[in-house]
């Protein structure tokens, strides 16, 4: 849900009607506690928070047609990409090419909090997952639909 710092923009075209959206990205990061969280939904992008507990993992995935951006606030990680591991803490961003098999390990003590960016939206919007056992439960209810944030 937005708080007091989530803001529509300006309408971003003659009779487009689409406002956009902006918020306080690191601090809603570093506040976030859901496993994943769906900010926003445009027709070729998503903005999403997600924390990974100590140990924790995202889990193997390949995503055929989109690429992936990651930014990391807090932690220490890994992310691998075709089997290549790219370490990560705070301030490191790292893109993820499409149909390349990547996962994200939380090896700190301490929570990994990221967002990223999806090049074509991959869960509903407004999905919250507060643990990754339940997104996975919701795995397949919780996919893209076709419908925007706006």
């Amino acid at each position: 849900m937005p708080d007091a710092n989530d803001q529509s923009g300006e309408d971003i075209g003659p009779g487009n009607g689409k406002k956009g959206y902006r918020t306080e990205i690191e601090q809603k990061t570093l506040n976030n506690g859901d496993f994943r969280r769906v900010l926003y939904t445009g027709e070729k992008l998503q903005l999403v928070l997600m924390t990974l507990k100590p140990g924790e993992e995202i889990g193997q995935e390949i995503h055929g047609d989109k690429d992936q951006f990651f930014r990391f606030e807090s932690g220490r990680g890994e992310v691998l990409i075709n089997d290549r591991s790219n370490p990560v803490e705070d301030g490191i961003a790292v893109i993820v090419p499409a149909g390349a098999k990547h996962n994200v390990r939380n090896t700190g003590e301490e929570p990994l909090t990221f967002y990223t960016l999806y090049a074509g939206p991959d869960h509903k919007d407004g999905t919250v997952h507060r643990t990754k056992d339940e997104a996975e439960e919701n795995h397949d209810e919780d996919e893209y639909d076709g419908k925007p944030s706006e």
